[in-house]
């Protein structure tokens, strides 16, 4: 835990008692501030109390007393309105912050100059966070991973001269930490999401680039329009720059070709390393995802040969486009994290022939979007409550099978794709759907599937 000693002996009303919560206002008392807790669950309000938090009703505390409001990211701040809390804390003027922010003022306090790299965009955000931490741990840095995700920011280690954190930010965590203020800065890329909680694209856009605008070194995708616009603004004020490109020959900054990542400096171009071979940073995305890390890794003092081994040894994210076993010419690719199909493109882009296990609680639109990659698509195995819906999708664009199951969907893929001699192909689980159906959530389906594949006759499993 990382006691937060940068508000010892003042009182701090906390709102969200979910995990992240409650690991907060663990770390406030642990550095001596007077916490009073509070949840909309009474549930998470009896165990926090279990955990000796103080609790009470924040209806009816004296909010002029406090000195500080801790809010959870996922309680609205701003839209759809604000949360109830969050007038009262306007209306008696204290501040509002989150656990994001209570990391930074700690790391302000305690040890300014560690190397500190935070990472957001729409997409991307998870492989970049989990490709830099296993770059920094392989060559043998003190690494802290934390942030949006999965492992909250003040359960990490206290901060330390030598010790390096890598943690990935949602936009609700930067709304909530206004001195943000990484190393190393990346903003990967923007495109429609949570407007639910932003209002507008442009409010969306400009909470994420808080985060690189305070950063000592900023990296910015710069394929779409917004985070192009971004990249130009902060440099005009001041911020060192790292332009990143999946699509674009740049004259300076680091970007895809082909398989190949590029660094150019006023138009003299470098190789700084060659993705082909590494299965798991398959894909235009990824190579994006690279190029982001490298640029960090680069920027906090990695040196290139450290960052390439790295590259070269990664594992990959769990449940996303994670290559689990292989045998002959099959590669079994466990992409469940995909509950939907904007999420599923990038893994049926990034193969060539593929026997594809889709299915279960079915989101709008089901999988229409992905009609341009059907031909990738050797055959469909699909399962859950999705399978009658998605079998009219593909009608006659693509041969399939109504399996039911994930075990069935496995077994009948894994025999076809055994059978298919033009080359290799991969057996892959990429849903497109929630798991709800028939899984409590998309990580229990992934791991079933890794357990069904590691039973098959003759599977080599790489995890």
């Amino acid at each position: 835990m990382m006691p937060v000693t940068s508000l010892g002996g003042r009182k701090v009303a906390l709102f969200g008692l979910g995990g992240s919560g409650l690991a907060t206002a663990q770390a406030l008392m642990a550095g001596g501030a007077d916490v009073t807790a509070w949840d909309d669950n009474p549930a998470s309000v009896e165990k926090a109390a279990a955990a000796g938090i103080a609790t009470a009703d924040l209806h009816g505390i004296d909010w002029k007393t406090f000195d500080c409001f801790v809010l959870s990211p996922g309680v609205p701040l701003t839209h759809p309105k604000p949360h109830w809390t969050v007038d009262l804390a306007h209306a008696a003027v204290v501040e509002i912050i989150g656990d994001v922010e209570l990391f930074a003022r700690e790391r302000i306090k305690l040890a300014p100059d560690c190397p500190f790299i935070a990472i957001t965009g729409t997409n991307g955000k998870s492989t970049t966070t989990a490709l830099i931490a296993h770059i920094l741990k392989s060559s043998g840095r003190d690494t802290q991973l934390g942030g949006n995700i999965g492992t909250a920011v003040l359960t990490l280690d206290p901060p330390a001269a030598d010790r390096f954190y890598v943690v990935e930010c949602s936009s609700y965590q930067i709304d909530l930490a206004p001195s943000i203020n990484p190393s190393a800065g990346i903003l990967l890329n923007l495109t429609p999401d949570h407007l639910d909680r932003h209002g507008t694209m442009q409010h969306y856009a400009d909470v994420k680039e808080r985060l690189v605008a305070g950063s000592r070194q900023a990296i910015v995708g710069v394929d779409d329009s917004y985070c192009s616009q971004i990249a130009d603004r902060i440099e005009r004020a001041g911020v060192a720059v790292t332009r990143i490109s999946r699509r674009l020959a740049l004259k300076d900054g680091i970007y895809a070709d082909g398989s190949r990542i590029l660094k150019a400096d006023g138009g003299e171009i470098a190789e700084l390393l060659d993705l082909k071979g590494v299965e798991t940073l398959r894909g235009g995305h990824n190579a994006q995802n690279a190029a982001a890390a490298i640029g960090a890794c680069l920027a906090v003092g990695v040196s290139l040969n450290d960052v390439r081994a790295g590259i070269r040894s990664f594992p990959g994210l769990k449940h996303r486009m994670q290559p689990v076993g292989k045998r002959d010419h099959v590669t079994f690719v466990n992409d469940s994290k995909a509950t939907n199909a904007e999420a599923a493109a990038p893994a049926l882009s990034s193969y060539d022939r593929i026997y594809w296990i889709a299915g279960g609680l079915p989101k709008e639109g089901g999988i229409t979007a992905l009609q341009p990659l059907f031909s990738k698509i050797a055959k469909a195995y699909l399962i859950g409550e999705a399978a009658p819906q998605f079998a009219a999708t593909l009608g006659e664009a693509v041969p399939y099978e109504i399996s039911g199951t994930l075990d069935l969907a496995v077994a009948h893929a894994a025999k076809d794709a055994a059978a298919d001699q033009t080359g290799p192909v991969a057996v892959m689980l990429s849903p497109a759907c929630a798991s709800f159906d028939q899984y409590k959530n998309f990580e229990v389906r992934g791991d079933s599937f890794v357990t069904i594949v590691s039973g098959l006759d003759g599977v080599t499993m790489l995890v």
